[in-house]
């Protein structure tokens, strides 16, 4: 039986991870007898106590897409339940920090803060053995082919339903690329672009940290700022801007915050308010 450790990066994820999922995805179930519904009077002068009552199964909406609970610095709070309560970008990054050992994210491409494909080229960066199924509204074969180029190993429409989530994640953790039936062919057929494969492979030639400086120079930071944000010394932001430079074959800040401001995509759901 599969056992793998696995983050949601979107609400509309774990509401698609029914009970049924959750317990499929771990080790068998033990088997245990239902208690009586009165405790056993050893006096029977002793009224006999009231049924414990039963604590309702979990709804899907209540269902947690982890099957191994990684827990955060703050006392009784996963990094799961964190990542749901933001719901931002830089917490999933936070959350892959504190829990190295997972196997597999489910990525929402218009998750804030995420930027399209720029979040997708973060966590190959920085986290390059976690596999990353893309979850998205959007089902334009072109998208769906440039997320497989900059590293995604599924790519899962959120109208997909829940069989169609067991089969991915089963399909990626045993080392497949999974795509849905309904785009296999159009997939196959757009053309990957020389310019996105070599962006790509670029971009994993960064180190994780290297990675991050990239990300605070699109957003617009100085050096000092840069060094403030990541707790390092200024002479360092310059070293890796240095290296930044020279992997992503570009000459100065403005063409190194291009190649990230390129990754972005625009969202459905917001095009069509």
């Amino acid at each position: 039986m599969l056992r793998a450790k696995l983050l949601a990066a979107t609400a509309v994820v774990s509401l698609m991870a029914a009970p049924a999922f959750a317990q499929d995805m771990t080790a068998p179930a033990t088997t245990t007898t239902p208690a009586p519904a009165t405790m056993p009077q050893t006096d029977p002068a002793m009224p006999a106590m009231p049924a414990m009552p039963q604590t309702p199964a979990p709804t899907a909406e209540a269902a947690t897409t982890t099957t191994a609970e990684a827990t955060t610095p703050v006392a009784g709070e996963t990094v799961v339940d964190k990542l749901k309560a933001s719901g931002q970008f830089t917490t999933l990054l936070a959350a892959l920090d504190a829990a190295p050992d997972t196997d597999l994210i489910l990525l929402d491409l218009h998750m804030p803060g995420n930027h399209g494909l720029a979040g997708l080229a973060a966590i190959r960066a920085q986290h390059p053995g976690v596999a990353v199924i893309v979850v998205s509204a959007n089902d334009d074969p072109r998208v769906v082919r440039r997320a497989l180029d900059h590293g995604a190993a599924g790519y899962l429409p959120k109208s997909s339903g829940l069989n169609e989530l067991r089969e991915a994640i089963r399909s990626v953790m045993a080392c497949e690329q999974w795509l849905p039936a309904s785009l296999r062919a159009s997939v196959s057929r757009a053309q990957s672009s020389s310019h996105d494969s070599e962006q790509a492979a670029r971009l994993a030639s960064l180190s994780p940290q290297q990675f991050r400086v990239l990300a605070c120079l699109a957003d617009g930071l100085l050096n000092k700022q840069i060094a403030d944000r990541l707790d390092v010394q200024e002479r360092t932001v310059k070293a890796h801007l240095s290296a930044i430079f020279e992997r992503l074959g570009v000459r100065n800040r403005t063409q190194a915050s291009v190649v990230l401001r390129e990754l972005e995509l625009s969202d459905p759901a917001r095009q069509a308010l």
